[in-house]
């Protein structure tokens, strides 16, 4: 069997604005073709309109947004005997990071007929309130989870 390398993490660069690892994380989900300073703008527009339109700290709705979109349960595959079942798990904090963010931005995109930076404040806001596509795909995972549990027996270490 061979032997486990030991995996280095990445060191995240904090934002220059927030000076923040989790929004530089983010704004890199975000962007595209490389294009860092449109994510940024688009990012920190989105807490600006946030801001415009709630009078509270866009940097705020964004933390309750992405706790309430992260998941505590997801299901993997395993084979057992010929057999693959979906076994439940529990999710890392930096995969729960992970989905949550890729959530958020694919429900923003799949919106049509505004600015990126009005989606993504939008979709923000209703990930905040526990409603939204993005929230709506967490509780698809945990129901999935839910209906599996009867396979936890098989858990992947």
């Amino acid at each position: 069997m061979r032997k486990r390398s030991k995996y280095k993490k990445n060191e995240v660069i904090a934002d220059y604005v927030f000076k923040r690892g989790d929004v530089s994380r983010f704004i890199n989900y975000l962007m595209e073709d490389g294009r860092k300073s449109v994510a940024e703008k688009i990012f920190y527009s989105a807490l600006e309109n946030i801001k415009n339109i709630t009078k509270e700290d866009g940097l705020q709705i964004f933390e309750k947004a992405m706790t309430n979109a992260s998941p505590l349960l997801e299901v993997v595959s395993k084979r057992v005997g010929g057999a693959n079942y979906q076994v439940p798990r529990e999710v890392r904090p930096a995969r729960k990071f992970f989905l949550a963010a890729h959530w958020i931005i694919d429900a923003a995109r799949k919106k049509k007929g505004a600015p990126m930076n009005k989606k993504l404040a939008e979709e923000f806001l209703s990930a905040s309130k526990n409603e939204g596509n993005a929230i709506k795909k967490k509780q698809d995972m945990h129901r999935m989870a839910e209906a599996n549990r009867a396979f936890a027996s098989f858990v992947r270490r």
